[in-house]
């Protein structure tokens, strides 16, 4: 993808008319967009220090954010590592997660 491009989709996603960007690496540093509230990580970082400029994209200036890996029996020791490195534990998400996805229960009014 050529810069112009880049700089299209960029302007798109911080002005809020495309609320999703799918991202690599190239993006953990340097972006500074105040309304992400949920990062997916697709793959995890191949360094540690990369993880918390992916996931501190999310719920910036004090505000709340989420942050979910996806992670397979081959990313395993890049999560332990993660983990030890920051001195943290990743929680696993409940198996009825996705359940809260599916099927939101309406707010009353």
């Amino acid at each position: 993808m050529d810069q112009n491009t880049r700089d299209i989709i960029m302007r798109e996603f911080r002005s809020g008319s495309s609320r999703v960007l799918i991202t690599t690496d190239l993006l953990a540093r340097g972006i500074d967009v105040q309304q992400v509230s949920l990062v997916i990580n697709y793959d995890l970082p191949t360094q540690p220090e990369n993880y918390l400029h992916r996931i501190g994209r999310s719920g910036r200036f004090g505000r709340k954010g989420v942050a979910i890996n996806f992670v397979t029996k081959d990313d395993e020791r890049m999560l332990f590592d993660i983990q030890k490195f920051y001195n943290v534990v990743v929680e696993e998400l409940p198996s009825n997660s996705l359940q809260l996805f599916a099927n939101p229960t309406p707010w009353a009014a």
